[in-house]
């Protein structure tokens, strides 16, 4: 008899940099495109057997061939329309990916600075990008990857409206999300610690340079690299003692909420 096996591992891992993300390319790759690319396949190889048979060996309707010809075309049309709309999808989901796993590696810097740093914390139908305790206090990080031009200005722009990249429509989504993560890591603190901490949401755009219009800074709008300027000039407001036990009980909640089957 087999003898039963368990993972060595005592606590489960902590979250990587875009790991949604990554899961979530992983599944459309694994899922849909392979069904996508084998359902024609299938009908192709069937059909083509039909005919065969039709020529070979027994007599098969004619008109049953043809609507199981145009049958074949159509589906394999509608999955190739598919696999490209797929192939979009996923090339938009590996920028966001990269881009968090640079903002992520960026971030490593505060590490040597005494800060914890927490990546890809699943919420509730929505997740925290990356995660920051320290002395000056808790940041929740949003990352924003967007392709730039080969050549010509590459500058986003928040105002009163929302954010413009590169002269485009404004968009005001980004700060009814920040915010609300922000309400959400507040909330979760409080509940896995007993304490009332204020968040500081941020919202990082790699690789652009970042014209802030606004006067309110309760939402920071910054260049990765800039963040990091930010928070060492930033007051403490915390103390050793609480940083280690908010970091304590937040790596648990991650280790506790990880999900090894995301996607499926």
């Amino acid at each position: 008899m087999k003898k039963s096996t368990k993972s060595p591992l005592k606590n489960k891992p902590l979250r990587l940099p875009g790991q949604s993300l990554n899961n979530e390319i992983r599944f459309l790759i694994d899922d849909k495109a392979l069904n996508y690319i084998l359902l024609p396949i299938f009908l192709l190889v069937f059909t083509i057997w039909n005919w065969l048979l039709h020529y070979q060996i027994i007599k098969i309707t004619p008109s049953s061939l043809k609507f199981l010809t145009l049958f074949t075309i159509l589906i394999s049309i509608y999955c190739v329309f598919r696999i490209f709309k797929l192939i979009r999808k996923i090339k938009r989901l590996k920028l966001g990916r990269d881009g968090e796993i640079a903002v992520g590696q960026t971030l490593e810097y505060l590490r040597n600075k005494g800060f914890r740093i927490f990546h890809d914390i699943i919420g509730e139908g929505f997740n925290l990008d990356h995660v920051i305790v320290g002395e000056q206090g808790i940041f929740c990080v949003e990352t924003k990857t967007y392709s730039k031009p080969s050549k010509g200005q590459c500058k986003i722009t928040i105002n009163h409206e929302g954010i413009s990249v590169n002269g485009s429509k404004p968009n005001s989504k980004i700060f009814s999300q920040a915010k609300a993560q922000k309400a959400w890591l507040e909330r979760k603190i409080s509940l896995l610690t007993g304490i009332n901490v204020p968040v500081q949401p941020v919202v990082v755009f790699p690789g652009w340079f970042v014209d802030n219009k606004l006067d309110d800074n309760s939402i920071w709008f910054l260049e990765p690299k800039g963040l990091l300027k930010y928070i060492e000039k930033a007051k403490v407001t915390l103390d050793k003692r609480t940083v280690k036990f908010i970091s304590n009980q937040l790596s648990q909640f991650i280790r506790d909420n990880y999900d090894y089957n995301q996607y499926y």
